[in-house]
């Protein structure tokens, strides 16, 4: 007994003086460092508070770099962080978890803030019997493989190689199980893509990469390449998006794997460059040749992205497709924003360029109207907007689909560390590190995108019942109200009215093409329609208007 005693006490003393050496030689290194540091800090002359403050000064950096985690944890409020809140990601996280998303005890938003969007419910909200689901939508009457979705909320682009290949195959098998679709992103078309059983919408970038030559001009065989997949339902050419209009990109030598050159059709060891706009596409005229030539070549729907903001373009853009002819006209435009960031981009362009959504958006859908092409040319609405509120509200607006990237990133797990740009994206979305992309398990994440979708798509169908109507897609933008400054709020039809111009545009054209009617615009050289530009006479101009203001909308607000 006493023997072990003294073991015990020996073992005791032995690790208290390992430890004691341990301890002296830790300060021994720290005292050590501390001299180095401060013989570098006071004699470098690239950083003043390191200089004037040696050794301590550099305790400012530490702290900087960690600000930005300890407020996104333990200081911010959670509606007060940019550029998503903690609000907005804890419900993108239970839903593509499947998690009650319920509330209690009353709203954390401030609900007196100008600009804030307040739906309006009807006193008669749809019985659940009488729901329906979102009735599905043509794009592209006159390609020769039109595209219908009944799907309202799809997968923005984002390129393999900006995201990881479990990434990617988690959106795509994601996407395949919801009924939405992925957006390539401008990186071409990968195996991966393909594999998932997605519809894809192939994106044409500055660079067109995965649709170039030798050359890097448009290849009208890579095209008929791309669109032999059945999967490629549109192509959507880029002209510029929400994190950095009007800027190209450089994709360096070093991240051209021989994979990344095959899909791309790039050489291997030499820098990819992206210019700031297509070479080829300098006028408006050019714009609808290249749309005509891609849909002339592929078959399919045909579109373009753009961040709006000289907005006097859109007059010369549906002026010139009136005289061109409906047929020439895009099949959709998606409008992107100030409000986008996918990319990275300089702070200059993220920050100040480009119109944000909000303004963009009903811009946009009121100019369709005046040109009375607002149901042949479909709008998808893209730029911060994840959650059920920010769906419906761009449905009241005038959107037929609306798309998201970095919502599906919360899907896929993104905590926002933003590290995006820099390949060191713990989560493994945005990382070419195999020790980061390994905790992305794909056949999961897929689970969470689907589920993410599905409940978004559910909450907006709550929204629009509440308002009174029976599907998403009857929201009008008087189910809709803006606080103002005064803490009153107006209707979003008094904020963005439509004018009587508009009115008699929207009810001069057909609401649904049929194979006949397109028939007969081909045949005619898409002349035989007059433009509703034209000044209607009198007599036509008052009976439509009449009429029109005579039948309110369903639910309407009565003056």
């Amino acid at each position: 007994m006493l023997s072990m005693f003294d073991s015990t006490q020996d073992f005791l003393l032995t690790s208290l003086q390992l430890m004691s050496a341990l301890f002296i030689f830790v300060i021994g290194l720290v005292a050590l460092w501390a001299v180095y540091a401060y013989l570098v800090d006071s004699t470098q002359k690239s950083q003043a508070i390191r200089r004037n403050y040696p050794v301590i000064g550099r305790f400012r950096y530490l702290f900087e770099r960690l600000g930005e985690f300890f407020r996104q944890y333990f200081f911010a409020m959670d509606r007060e962080e940019l550029p998503f809140n903690r609000a907005q990601r804890n419900w993108v996280y239970r839903a593509a978890k499947g998690i009650d998303n319920t509330v209690a005890f009353g709203s954390t938003r401030n609900l007196t803030v100008p600009g804030q969007v307040i739906f309006v419910n009807c006193p008669f909200p749809t019985l659940g019997e009488d729901a329906v689901p979102s009735e599905p939508i043509t794009i592209g009457p006159f390609a020769r493989q039109p595209y219908t979705t009944a799907g309202l909320f799809h997968i923005s682009g984002m390129s393999y190689g900006a995201i990881s290949k479990p990434a990617l195959e988690a959106l795509g098998k994601g996407a395949a199980q919801a009924g939405c679709w992925l957006n390539t992103g401008e990186g071409g078309l990968s195996p991966y893509h393909l594999e998932s059983g997605a519809d894809l919408v192939f994106q044409i970038g500055t660079a067109k990469y995965g649709v170039r030559d030798a050359a890097g001009n448009l290849s009208d065989e890579r095209l008929q390449a791309v669109a032999a997949h059945p999967q490629v339902r549109m192509f959507e050419i880029k002209l510029s998006q929400g994190a950095k209009p009007g800027k190209g990109g450089i994709l360096p030598a070093a991240k051209i794997t021989p994979e990344i050159a095959e899909i791309r059709g790039i050489p291997v060891g030499v820098d990819s460059i992206s210019p700031n706009r297509h070479p080829d596409v300098g006028t408006t005229a050019e714009l609808l040749d290249l749309i005509e030539r891609v849909r002339r070549v592929t078959g399919k729907p045909v579109g373009f992205k753009v961040v709006l903001g000289a907005y006097g373009w859109l007059d010369e853009l549906l002026g010139m497709v009136h005289a061109r002819g409906v047929a020439s006209a895009p099949d959709f435009i998606t409008v992107d924003a100030a409000d986008g960031g996918t990319g990275a981009a300089p702070m200059p362009l993220m920050d100040d360029m480009g119109l944000p959504l909000r303004v963009s958006l009903p811009m946009l859908v009121d100019k369709l109207n005046e040109y009375g092409l607002r149901e042949r040319i479909r709008v998808i609405a893209s730029g911060k907007l994840i959650t059920p509120a920010d769906v419906a509200w761009a449905l009241c607006i005038g959107a037929d689909f609306i798309t998201s990237a970095r919502g599906f990133m919360f899907a896929l797990g993104c905590i926002q560390a933003l590290q995006c740009n820099k390949n060191t994206c713990p989560t493994g979305i945005t990382t070419h590190q195999r020790k980061f992309q390994r905790g992305l398990h794909s056949p999961t994440k897929a689970v969470r995108v689907a589920a993410y979708v599905q409940n978004l798509s559910q909450e907006v169908g709550i929204i629009a019942h509440s308002c009174g109507v029976r599907s998403p897609r009857e929201l009008r933008r008087f189910h809709a109200h803006l606080v103002q400054a005064d803490g009153r709020t107006i209707g979003l039809d008094q904020f963005y009215p439509e004018s009587e111009r508009q009115i008699v545009a929207a009810l001069s054209w057909p609401q649904t093409w049929s194979r006949d009617q397109i028939e007969v615009v081909h045949a005619s050289e898409h002349r035989s329609r007059p433009s509703p530009l034209e000044p209607p006479r009198e007599s036509s101009l008052e009976p439509v208007v009449a009429a029109r203001k005579s039948t309110p909308p369903l639910h309407a607000p009565t003056k």
